[in-house]
């Protein structure tokens, strides 16, 4: 996560997507590179060759937001991809990793967390390194009823997102479309990395995950930016079934890094009486607190189909 080289290699993986073709340039004969040359991005973004150089290779922090304006243009970047562009130009050169304390949740956000459970809503609170800093009930037993419920409130024992995605099992059988998932989750931490680019624990995870999981290494070498603030996501739950559920993620904006995941199912849909059994599932058996299924223990398969 060495802001020179993320800006070089982020600038080197969009020019290679690009083909002269897309931009009006002639093509002549076998090229030695993929996709466009320094020359070609410089030229049309109206740099010097000599300059663009510099840029790709990191050694200049004194671009301006015009020339690199021109050269997200070039390189059709959208605007996530272009502020991404901007965040690596202008990060600290040299800047040392720093080992941030663990985050804390303000205990307001913890009391509207579990409020969302009255409603059958799935909530949690991801932090900037992706650690689940809380999670109500029903949202524990979505995505991670395998661990333990209160994992979140020590900082030693945080369920990661990331993390889990690419290396608990349990959590990939939760996806049918597992690839994408991965691709949403590495797309997002690239946003996230390009925010904090000093975080002592970013680079840990990137590192961690970069040496255990070849398909989160191939992604992240891709250098693809995109936040995942929206989208709709499938789900194979091992207690009630099949689940299509819209997922927001929204910033806490006095809460550095932090943002509410939330999700819900369409009114009416199977998917909703999926979740509601699940939310029935997740309640308490008595006033002491007891559930049907403990945390940390294996949750049977089970589906609406066979009267679960």
């Amino acid at each position: 996560m060495d802001r020179l080289s993320d800006l070089g290699e982020f600038l080197r993986s969009r020019r290679a997507q690009l083909r002269p073709e897309q931009l009006g340039l002639v093509n002549y004969g076998r090229r030695r590179v993929a996709g466009l040359r320094r020359e070609e991005v410089a030229q049309l973004a109206g740099v010097s060759v000599a300059y663009y150089t510099r840029l790709e290779q990191g050694l200049t922090d004194r671009a301006s937001d015009a020339v690199l304006d021109a050269v997200a243009r070039v390189l059709e970047l959208d605007d996530e991809a272009r502020a991404h562009l901007h965040r690596l130009a202008r990060g600290k050169r040299g800047a040392r990793l720093k080992a941030r304390k663990p985050e804390k949740l303000r205990q307001s956000i913890a009391l509207m967390v579990d409020s969302f459970s009255a409603a059958g809503v799935p909530a949690l609170v991801i932090g900037r390194s992706t650690d689940v800093l809380a999670w109500n009930r029903l949202a524990h037993a979505l995505l991670a009823g395998h661990l333990e419920f209160d994992a979140p409130s020590r900082p030693a024992d945080r369920p990661n997102i990331t993390r889990m995605v690419f290396l608990d099992p349990h959590v990939r059988e939760l996806y049918p479309d597992w690839q994408r998932k991965c691709r949403d989750t590495v797309d997002d931490l690239r946003v996230v990395a390009g925010r904090y680019q000093d975080d002592a624990r970013l680079a840990e995870l990137v590192g961690e995950l970069s040496m255990k999981s070849p398909e989160f290494t191939a992604l992240w070498n891709n250098h693809a930016v995109k936040a995942c603030a929206h989208t709709t996501r499938e789900f194979s739950h091992p207690v009630v079934g099949s689940l299509t559920l819209a997922n927001e993620l929204l910033v806490l904006p006095d809460d550095d890094g932090q943002r509410l995941a939330l999700f819900h199912a369409e009114p009416g849909s199977p998917s909703q009486a999926a979740l509601r059994l699940l939310a029935d599932l997740t309640q308490p058996d008595d006033q002491s607190g007891s559930r049907p299924n403990a945390p940390g223990l294996p949750v049977p398969r089970r589906s609406l189909s066979n009267g679960a």
